[in-house]
């Protein structure tokens, strides 16, 4: 069984829903969650933000912080995740943001990455420096998301607000 239909099938036991929020992705979190056959019990939707302001007018992240520090940010990372669960009306919220190149974008060099979820018990933000070519970081980036959400399911109650990783 593939992550994502693991994912599903978690939130649908628990009655739970989910929306994601995609930058560099482009759709591709919501075409493999939306590859899963019932699907459509658990997941809400999608809003794909891939221009910076968008992100700021559909998913509420905070104009400054998107002035200040550019959209590939992991706090840009949880404000999408927790504004596509807002404003979607889901139980959990997934996000993306990063460089998938060819050229650095708001002095983050191709490969810096960004994934977060939110959920009832609190948010998680995931750094990634991934390497390859545009594709590979998009598709790794599809499967850190996912996976980043089933660690969260399967977490402990009292563990939330937690970055993992180093070097982002």
């Amino acid at each position: 069984m593939s992550a994502a239909a693991e994912v599903l099938e978690a939130l649908a036991g628990r009655g739970q829903t989910l929306a994601a929020a995609e930058s560099l992705t482009g759709g591709l979190v919501a075409a493999e969650l939306t590859a899963v056959p019932g699907a459509s019990k658990v997941f809400r939707g999608s809003v794909t933000a891939y221009a910076t302001d968008l992100k700021a007018q559909l998913l509420g992240v905070d104009p400054e912080l998107l002035e200040r520090s550019g959209a590939v940010d992991p706090e840009v990372a949880r404000q999408m995740a927790e504004g596509v669960r807002r404003v979607l009306g889901a139980d959990h919220g997934i996000a993306t943001t990063g460089v998938a190149g060819p050229e650095p974008q708001d002095g983050r060099p191709v490969g810096t990455v960004f994934v977060a979820a939110a959920g009832p018990g609190g948010s998680r933000v995931l750094p990634l420096r991934l390497s390859g070519g545009r594709g590979r970081i998009r598709e790794e980036t599809v499967d850190a998301v996912i996976r980043l959400l089933q660690g969260s399911l399967s977490a402990p109650a009292g563990a939330k607000d937690t970055e993992y990783g180093r070097g982002a």
